[in-house]
């Protein structure tokens, strides 16, 4: 499976903590509104930057070519963009909204997520078969950890010791230490593993199978799968919302959007009308759904599943990965 071919692309993080939906105050330098959304599109090698304010693109930037994996690190002000089709992570600047570095990145870059404390990015190199970290102010790769096969998805443990990375092609998690850059353990999982969410309040994290079609719910205490969740066929995307009362997964080759009650680990809505759905977020009372097929971003109401507003984007949107963000003042 090719990570830059289209339907047959990588199957896939998740999404940041909720977020308020404000305007911030024009300035002589700047006009921005935030916080942003920002989308990669794979079809035309850009990244859609979406004013969740004003529900439009505000503008298009080019970035390395097929782009898939997003993560927008607000603390440096900048979005890291993992572009599998030239080995890549194009480095956006938020502030003036161009690519201010391209970074080599093993043999298809793909998931990529950050530590919460701004400092570094984590990339899975899908073909070289390594987790990369880079610096987010010098650009410096940093760490370079041998992982299993077709490595996916990547999600950073809050304290930033520990990365999650989805062993695609041996149904595993490997748990990746970051003091001695070394696989610290692995988790069998469901069939096929690609995105990975962190809920931290209940200490867990979220496996997506997209040939199980089901989600793992392991318990990061124990290092262990304690349920599974039957969702939507090829399941890629995950986001907490609604303040963590729902849990939104999309479902690729369903075309639809299975809600679970993290309480209670039920499937409470099944969501329709979606075009092969990929990346999904959280922003304040909204969740953002990305779909591919119809190069769009459905806006719904988090409480309710409601679809409220579509915004277009570029073509063949992914939006893999903590796609929301603002700079964080300093």
């Amino acid at each position: 499976m090719h990570p830059t071919r289209p339907r047959q692309r990588l199957p896939g993080r998740a999404a940041l903590p909720a977020l308020t939906l404000l305007v911030a105050a024009a300035t002589a330098a700047t006009v921005h509104a935030a916080p942003f959304a920002y989308i990669t599109n794979q079809g035309d090698h850009s990244l859609s930057v979406v004013d969740l304010a004003t529900q439009q693109v505000r503008t298009t930037i080019p970035v390395a070519k097929s782009p898939a994996g997003v993560v927008a690190v607000g603390r440096v002000g900048k979005v890291f963009v993992t572009a599998p089709g030239d080995n890549a992570v194009s480095v956006v600047d938020m502030a003036s909204e161009r690519v201010i570095a391209t970074l080599p990145a093993g043999a298809g870059a793909v998931g990529i997520d950050a530590a919460a404390d701004g400092a570094r990015v984590y990339v899975a190199d899908w073909y070289g078969g390594h987790l990369l970290g880079f610096d987010t102010t010098s650009h410096r790769e940093v760490l370079r950890v041998p992982i299993g096969q077709a490595p996916a998805g990547v999600a950073v443990a809050p304290d930033g010791k520990t990365v999650f990375v989805a062993e695609r092609d041996d149904d595993t998690v490997a748990v990746v230490d970051v003091a001695s850059a070394r696989v610290a353990k692995r988790i069998a999982v469901g069939h096929h593993p690609f995105a990975l969410l962190i809920d931290a309040p209940r200490q867990r994290l979220y496996a997506l199978n997209v040939l199980s079609d089901d989600v793992s719910v392991i318990d990061l205490a124990s290092a262990r799968v304690v349920a599974t969740v039957k969702v939507g066929k090829a399941p890629y995307g995950a986001a907490l919302a609604d303040h963590g009362r729902r849990l939104y997964i999309t479902n690729q080759h369903a075309d639809s959007v299975s809600v679970i009650d993290p309480a209670t680990l039920a499937v409470v809505q099944t969501l329709g009308g979606f075009g092969y759905p990929e990346g999904v977020a959280a922003a304040g009372e909204r969740v953002l759904v990305v779909n591919w097929m119809d190069d769009s971003l459905a806006v719904l109401d988090a409480a309710s599943g409601r679809l409220l507003h579509s915004i277009a984007t570029g073509r063949n949107p992914r939006g893999f990965g903590a796609f929301i963000g603002e700079p964080v003042p300093k």
